[in-house]
């Protein structure tokens, strides 16, 4: 599976961003998909994450009320709608995808190239 994250860029705070993960290579629903983020200094985190065929969602704490997963099995993509964006939320953001089961960081298969979110004060 190849993943390509697009999307980030700068945006003051308070403002949103739509990230997209598009996905080629065997087949797209056969994955848990989920992002990552990994900020300057720090270690890469768990963001969200959305299981096969439309089951439970997960998100870190700082991000839920404020993000939203989402996947479309026809266009084999992800997205990461970020709304109420914080400083804090800076950090290069990573689309993955790992086998069925929770996303965690050390059962992902594929990792994406990241794509740059900067939140502005």
């Amino acid at each position: 599976v190849q993943l390509q994250a697009s999307g980030g860029g700068v945006v003051q705070a308070g403002g949103s961003l739509r990230l997209s993960c598009a996905a080629s290579g065997r087949t797209f629903d056969s994955y848990a998909m989920g992002w990552f983020r990994q900020a300057p200094g720090k270690e890469r985190e768990f963001v969200a994450s959305l299981p096969l065929n439309g089951g439970k969602k997960s998100y870190t704490d700082s991000a839920k009320g404020r993000f939203t997963i989402s996947r479309d099995n026809a266009k084999n993509t992800i997205y990461l709608q970020m709304n109420s964006l914080k400083p804090e939320d800076t950090a290069v953001y990573y689309c993955a995808a790992g086998p069925p089961g929770p996303l965690l960081q050390n059962r992902v298969n594929y990792w994406g190239k990241g794509t740059q979110v900067t939140v502005s004060s």
